[in-house]
C-alpha cells in the first residue's frame, strides 16, 4: 500500500494487523480536509488488499482520539457557498462509508476524548474499546449545527432514545456511560487499554476472514427490501459460504476437534 506520503494519519502494519493512527496531536487529532482525504484513500486501498490483513485498528496519537472538526477548517467553511458545503460534506460522508464497508473488522482503540465527528468515528467502527478517561460528546447543536453525516452510525449504535438525548443537548458523557448506551463494547482502566485491544484482536483472528466479510454485508443491511427476495439473498449467501474453502475447512476442523487453519495464519 502507498501510505508513506500521508501527513495527517500514520499507518503501521505488523503481520496481519494494520493500525491507522490519527496523527495531528497538536489539535487533538481533529479532522481537516487532508485527514478526511487520507482516511478515505487508506480504506479505498485496503478494500483491494484486504486479503493480506485480518484486523484494522483506528486510534489517536497523544492523549486524544479525535476532537471533531479542526477550528481552522471550520473557519474556512463559514464563507463556503451551499455547493462548496455540499461537496465538503459529501467527502466526509464518503470517508465514513469507506470505513463502514471495509470487509475487515475495524476496531476503535479509544485512548482519549472523541467529540463530534470523533464520536462518529467510534460509532462507525465494528467494535470499540475505550480507556476509562475517555469522554464523548455530540456538540454540534452548540454551534447551531447537527450531527448529520454521522447520524446513521450513531443511531445504529446508540438507538433513537439516547441519540435524541445527546443530539439535542450536546452534553458530554463518560466512557462508562458510552458503554451503557451502546456506543462502546468495553471500557477498561487506561493502563489496560492495549491489553484489552490485543485480546479482542486475538478473538477476531479465530474467525474465518470470509465469514467476517459476509457478516459485515449482513450487518450493513444491504439485503433486498422484499421479504421473499431477502429469504433468497440470505439462503444464497449461506449456500455460497458452505461450499467455500474456508467453510469446508472450518466444518472439517470442528468435526475433527482441531483449530481451523486460519488460527495460525499471520
Amino acid at each position: 500500500m502507498q501510505t508513506e506520503n500521508y501527513r495527517a494519519i500514520s499507518i503501521e502494519s505488523a503481520s496481519d494487523l494494520i493500525t491507522l493512527t490519527l496523527n495531528r496531536p497538536e489539535v487533538r487529532n481533529a479532522f481537516n480536509d487532508t485527514m478526511i482525504a487520507e482516511i478515505s484513500d487508506f480504506f479505498g486501498q485496503l478494500s483491494e488488499k484486504s486479503r493480506h490483513y485480518r484486523v484494522v485498528i483506528i486510534t489517536g496519537s497523544g492523549n486524544s482520539f479525535c476532537a471533531g472538526a479542526d477550528l481552522n477548517w471550520m473557519k474556512k467553511m463559514v464563507d463556503y457557498s451551499l455547493e462548496e458545503n455540499l461537496a465538503d460534506s459529501l467527502k466526509l460522508a464518503e470517508m465514513f462509508r469507506w470505513i463502514s464497508e471495509c470487509p475487515l473488522p475495524v476496531l476503535a482503540r479509544v485512548n482519549g476524548p472523541a467529540i463530534g465527528g470523533g464520536a462518529g468515528l467510534v460509532a462507525v467502527c465494528d467494535i470499540a474499546i475505550a480507556a476509562e478517561s475517555a469522554v464523548f460528546g455530540l456538540s454540534e447543536v452548540k454551534l447551531g449545527l447537527a450531527p448529520a453525516v454521522i447520524s446513521p452510525y450513531m443511531i445504529r449504535k446508540m438507538g433513537d432514545r439516547y441519540c435524541r438525548e445527546y443530539f439535542l443537548t450536546g452534553e458530554r458523557f463518560s466512557a462508562a456511560r458510552g458503554a451503557e448506551i451502546g456506543l462502546l463494547n468495553r471500557v477498561v482502566p487506561d493502563k489496560d487499554l492495549d491489553q484489552a485491544v490485543n485480546e479482542m484482536v486475538e478473538r477476531l483472528r479465530t474467525s474465518g476472514p470470509n465469514a467476517i466479510a459476509a457478516c459485515k454485508t449482513l450487518l450493513a443491511g444491504r439485503s433486498p427490501a422484499d421479504s421473499r427476495e431477502t429469504d433468497r439473498f440470505m439462503a444464497e449467501l449461506i449456500a455460497r459460504l458452505r461450499i467455500s474453502d474456508e467453510a469446508q475447512e472450518g466444518m472439517r476442523a470442528f468435526l475433527e476437534k482441531r483449530k481451523p487453519s486460519w488460527h495460525n495464519r499471520r
